[in-house]
């Protein structure tokens, strides 16, 4: 077993805020003291309780519940092997094939990272273990960020539209299902955990209407606002546009007292009834702010308390950070949990740090946890106590639901340790994203290439604020394609067309050497192309996705494009296209 380390946190600023706090932070250091005895424990419970489910019993597993032979005889599966089993639950079957405890509803994955939407078994109980991540969540941050007591937090949460399977089961985003339990509805008073948002216009399934209502009691409600946030950063971005387009509209409903005539929502009508007041110096204060061109630090100039962002910008969320600063003038920018549809996974003991240093610690009483080397077979897995410093791994889950050894598909790296648990930082979604032949480039190394060639764009106060990419073989050589949404700062130095150019080159230069050798040697893949495309192209793509199904709170724009109905629509708002002018470097490699 690999001796745990001392933790390389920093010292917290201040002791905890409340018994309460003091409690939630003693379970978490003797969660993390005790890892493999807790993960011991997991496993048998898990496999003791669905003993008698069709899934073990198709192992010959005959009750056993430790760890030896759990790996001898469960294979290492995907969702595509589990699929029949998963089809059979939504069409009515209510025999225990994955879990004795009856399967409550299936929670569904954002459907933009790898095609259709992908349907997860789950049972009721998982909301209290769901519920106990999120309570430690404050706990940790009031370590580090003093008086949240005294405000609230504008945090902009959605739910989407629920579905029922043929046999009548929800499915359902895995926020939306928790958003809509008596866990989040009722839960008590904690003043260090108040929002500005009501229940009522979080639970309203317009989106408009939905974020509308938020962002008017987050106006509203101004002076209070300590902490700013979304799920993911760019659900943070689409709220900030939201209120560059409906600023007028919000502001005259400030200064009249009148709620804007497109919310029709009963229960949001009748809330804001309640909050909302005559207040035309907020409303011109509002005008004021929103009426000039420059945006820059808008949240700290319209919410001046603010603290901190709370928004995920770890993994394809990173290129969100530079858009991120320019409109919150520098806030920090706290990641605080890692989460899945399949599974709550852990929690960072350090919110506050800088986005790069950002790690999760996995708490090992949430689910069972294997981990594969990467590039190593699946006979080679690990536990989670014996995971080693700077290697990455494939997350493997099995779940009190009735997941056995199931291939997430997150990469992670292993940066240090608290106590005994294992900190990892995300890397990568396993997928590849792009390939014309035998080249492939995965998320990781598109977001460095991108984050490379947005350094040419500085000096002229330009910046990528997004982006997707497509591999086009219907030319030979195939080549890829960039999408880029810019944010031109100042448009009398927006950065020319051999400026454009070069940055097609500088991606290049940072793709691996397979690709470039492709390039240089080979001929096998073209000139890198950039499509640049009209701002809000992507604000739109993401209003199709919702259209067509996905959650405004899990949705992620995927970072490749082969869809015809999306790439029409990326096509439609190109405004400009530049090549790679030259050759990337590249030279045969020595092999002994």
């Amino acid at each position: 077993m690999f001796m745990a380390v001392e933790s390389t946190l920093p010292t917290p600023v201040r002791t905890p805020a409340s018994d309460k706090d003091a409690k939630a932070l003693q379970f978490i250091e003797e969660m993390t003291k005790n890892v493999d005895s807790v993960q011991e424990r997991v496993l048998r419970e898990i496999l003791g309780r669905n003993a008698e489910t069709e899934y073990l019993k198709r192992f010959s597993l005959n009750g056993a519940t430790d760890r030896e032979t759990f790996k001898s005889r469960i294979p290492v599966v995907t969702y595509e092997d589990i699929q029949p089993e998963i089809q059979r639950i939504a069409n009515g079957d209510k025999s225990p094939i994955f879990s004795v405890h009856p399967i409550s509803e299936f929670l569904t994955s954002s459907g933009t990272s790898a095609g259709e939407r992908k349907l997860m078994p789950t049972i009721h109980e998982e909301l209290d273990r769901r519920q106990l991540l999120y309570s430690l969540l404050m706990p940790v941050m009031n370590l580090y960020v003093p008086g949240l007591d005294k405000g609230k937090g504008l945090y902009f949460l959605f739910v989407k539209a629920e579905t029922k399977t043929p046999g009548g089961l929800l499915a359902r985003p895995v926020l939306t299902s928790y958003y809509n339990s008596d866990h989040f509805k009722t839960r008590p008073y904690d003043p260090f955990n108040v929002y500005t948002s009501p229940n009522e216009a979080i639970l309203c399934a317009d989106s408009f209407q939905s974020m509308y209502a938020q962002m008017l009691c987050g106006l509203i409600m101004r002076d209070e606002v300590l902490r700013v946030g979304a799920v993911f950063a760019s659900g943070l971005l689409r709220a900030i546009h939201f209120l560059q387009n409906n600023w007028k509209q919000l502001a005259h409903d400030i200064a009249t007292g009148t709620l804007n005539p497109k919310i029709t929502d009963a229960p949001v009508r009748e809330c804001m009834r309640k909050i909302l007041k005559p207040n035309p110096e907020l409303a011109q204060l509002v005008t004021m702010e929103c009426y000039e061109e420059n945006w820059e630090c808008i949240i700290k100039r319209i919410w001046p308390r603010t603290k901190y962002l709370d928004v995920i910008v770890t993994g394809a969320m990173a290129q969100y950070i530079p858009t991120l600063e320019y409109y919150s003038g520098g806030l920090p920018m706290a990641c605080t949990m890692y989460a899945s549809s399949e599974c709550y996974f852990g929690l960072n003991l350090n919110p506050m740090c800088k986005p790069s240093e950002v790690t999760y610690t996995i708490m090992p009483n949430m689910a069972y946890f294997e981990f594969l080397p990467h590039g190593s077979s699946t006979s080679c897995l690990v536990d989670l106590a014996d995971v080693e410093v700077g290697k990455e791994y494939e997350l493997i889950l099995t779940t009190y639901a009735g997941l056995c050894r199931y291939r997430v598909g997150d990469i992670l790296r292993v940066t240090g340790f608290h106590n005994a648990a294992p900190q990892f930082r995300f890397i990568r979604r396993k997928n590849v994203l792009l390939s014309i032949e035998s080249d492939k480039t995965d998320e990781a190394e598109l977001q460095n290439a991108i984050e490379n060639a947005s350094l040419l764009l500085k000096e002229f106060n330009t910046s990528v604020v997004e982006y997707t990419s497509y591999a086009d073989t219907k030319q030979i050589p195939g080549h890829y394609v960039i999408y880029w949404e810019l944010l031109v700062k100042d448009s009398a130095i927006a950065p020319t067309d051999d400026v454009l150019n070069r940055c097609c080159l500088q991606m290049e230069e940072s793709l691996n050497s397979v690709y470039r050798q492709s390039r240089v040697a080979d001929n096998s893949i073209g000139p890198l192309e950039i499509r640049v495309v009209e701002n809000g192209t992507f604000e739109e793509l993401m209003d199709y996705a919702i259209s067509r199904g996905a959650s405004i709170n899990q949705y992620k724009v995927p970072r490749c494009v082969s869809f015809t109905p999306i790439m029409e629509l990326l096509n439609s708002r190109v405004v400009s296209k530049h090549f790679s002018p030259d050759l990337p470097h590249w030279t045969p490699e020595r092999r002994r």
